[in-house]
């Protein structure tokens, strides 16, 4: 047994190095808890992260230093090492697993001083580009949700943030679903993203642009997508039942990961198609709001959309679709919904078209970039 140390530091240099401790047996970090955490959990736990997600169910994600290492080691083996920008929080996977890349190559990572933006982000990468040793720049990397990209795009015809943008090897991106437009937007001004998937459960992203990891496994049950790979969580920590209801052993005795999304495996390209839990019932016929929201976001104005579902009258449920004001009013609101329709009806048929549209100032996030979901649907139910 080690102590856990609940924490709320910052300073990513402080966050390292008691990570670091925390690999050597010392104590593990609580990142993200509230009150009624344990004071000490399992040998070889390094972390647990407080996460409840988009959906608000409370989970205590336990991650050993072994599964920690493991996903920094095939994340280096698949794009490299180098320093690292980190401008996520560090309570999230995504920027704890900036502290871990660090701790294996061995350099100091940077954070992002105030705010995040256009000028903060050109700013830190700026002071990374300075030489820090005889052996020159090393590569630069960092770790941006969607949302993150699209602002820098926005603001690259500034010629500092364009050159700050094109000075990575590679900007992982995750969190959420990465639009087409904006992947193509970024590779034609020579930006290199890469596009990830995965979860705190498995330490981060796993699959890279499709790819699996060397050391990841990927299978699909009854439309489930499975991962496996020595960078699993232990589970959740004081829930058991959960733990065994996510983590199962097939018939060989390897433990997967089941992801609650729905995806299929293509000569090798995993494919994730939504979550499993994130649909309606509209007319008696299921629709996959991930599915309608990705069709959605390759409309030009609603690249950042959110579609979520409602009660409806006539349907049982509806989806509504919520965008930010700005590039949507070069459109009146029926055109831009009537796009939006068409498109959807053209890949999935009429009973998926989405009901309404609703503008916003700004949509709810949650501390990790991510829409909040839950948020954004009640204020929808309020404005119905």
């Amino acid at each position: 047994m080690v102590a856990l140390i609940p924490t709320d530091a910052e300073d990513p240099a402080q966050l390292r190095d008691a990570l670091e401790r925390a690999f050597d047996g010392g104590p593990a970090l609580g990142l993200g808890m509230v009150a009624g955490a344990p004071e000490g959990v399992a040998d070889g736990i390094a972390a647990v992260i407080a996460t409840s997600g988009s959906s608000g169910i409370p989970k205590r994600v336990a991650l050993s230093g072994e599964a920690l290492r493991a996903s920094a080691e095939a994340t280096a083996a698949r794009i490299g090492s180098g320093r690292w920008l980190l401008a996520l929080p560090a309570g999230y996977v995504a920027g704890l697993q900036v502290l871990v890349r660090s701790i294996l190559a061995g350099t100091q990572p940077t954070r992002i001083e105030g705010r995040f933006s256009p000028e903060s982000f050109a700013q830190a990468t700026f002071e990374m580009m300075r030489p820090s040793s005889p052996s020159g720049i090393p590569d630069l990397y960092t770790s941006l949700v969607p949302a993150q990209v699209a602002t820098l795009l926005d603001a690259a015809e500034d010629t500092a943030v364009r050159a700050a943008l094109t000075a990575y090897r590679a900007i992982l991106v995750g969190g959420q679903a990465l639009p087409e437009p904006l992947r193509e937007r970024a590779a034609d001004l020579g930006v290199r993203l890469v596009r990830t998937y995965g979860s705190t459960e498995t330490s981060g992203g796993c699959v890279y642009d499709g790819v699996p990891l060397d050391t990841v496994g990927v299978r699909v049950v009854d439309g489930e997508l499975r991962l496996a790979g020595p960078m699993l969580a232990e589970g959740y920590l004081g829930d058991g039942s959960l733990t065994a209801r996510t983590f199962v052993h097939d018939e060989h005795g390897i433990r997967w990961y089941r992801t609650g999304d729905l995806g299929l495996v293509e000569d090798g390209i995993v494919r994730v198609q939504g979550r499993a839990d994130n649909v309606i019932v509209s007319g008696g016929i299921n629709i996959s709001l991930d599915r309608v929201e990705r069709i959605v976001r390759r409309i030009a104005g609603l690249h950042e959309a959110v579609v979520v579902g409602v009660e409806d009258e006539r349907w049982g449920e509806a989806s509504v679709i919520v965008a930010v004001r700005g590039e949507v009013l070069r459109r009146s609101e029926s055109e831009q919904l009537a796009h939006a329709r068409d498109a959807v009806e053209d890949e999935l048929g009429r009973h998926a078209r989405p009901a309404r549209l609703i503008l916003v100032d700004e949509i709810d996030v949650l501390p990790s970039g991510k829409p909040d979901r839950e948020a954004i649907r009640r204020a929808v139910v309020e404005l119905h």
